[in-house]
């Protein structure tokens, strides 16, 4: 193989990662923009993206697609709590053993293992929050190895995955009177 071929497929595999970045960083923005929208976006055909998106599905890449809701707009509260728990980990396991008890809860949004005093970093989101306090505290802090928990409940949402929640077209500068 000569380093001219070498080289070439060296450009099409750099081409082709950097097409599947493209691809991911669109979707992560808006699930919705359809094939033919990346395809002018890339510069690619509709079928290569099509092809290209059900191979990062198949892949696990794409585990799934997303829409972000605003339920105090909705009409709907919901109390959102980052709770962090320090853990003993397991032998031969470490703290997977945990996190997976953890994240089987249906009020369990994410778990994040973390650097810092305390061990893992969970997501809660319930209707109320007494709903939330009852999870932490005859749930979360009754699994085995769970040694201690931190809840801090979020008290207003500025933005998530990418999704600012905040109406920044009104013009909030107080007035100045000559």
């Amino acid at each position: 193989m000569t380093s001219l071929t070498l080289n070439a497929i060296v450009s099409q595999m750099a081409a082709i990662e950097q097409f599947t970045n493209n691809i991911l960083k669109i979707l992560e923005q808006d699930a919705r923009t359809t094939p033919a929208q990346i395809a002018v976006m890339t510069g690619r055909t509709e079928q290569e993206v099509k092809d290209q998106i059900a191979a990062l599905e198949q892949k696990g890449i794409i585990k799934r697609y997303k829409t972000v809701i605003d339920w105090a707009k909705a009409g709907r509260e919901r109390t959102y709590a980052f709770i962090d728990v320090k853990v003993t980990p397991s032998r031969g396991v470490g703290f997977d053993d945990v996190a997976e008890r953890i994240y089987k809860y249906p009020e369990v949004q994410s778990v994040y293992l973390v650097s810092g005093e305390y061990d893992l970093r969970v997501v809660v989101a319930g209707t109320s929050l007494k709903e939330v306090s009852f999870f932490v505290s005859e749930k979360l802090a009754t699994i085995d190895n769970v040694q201690a928990t931190i809840t801090h409940f979020v008290l207003k949402r500025y933005k998530e995955d990418f999704e600012i929640f905040e109406d920044t077209s009104e013009d909030r500068r107080l007035s100045v009177a000559p």
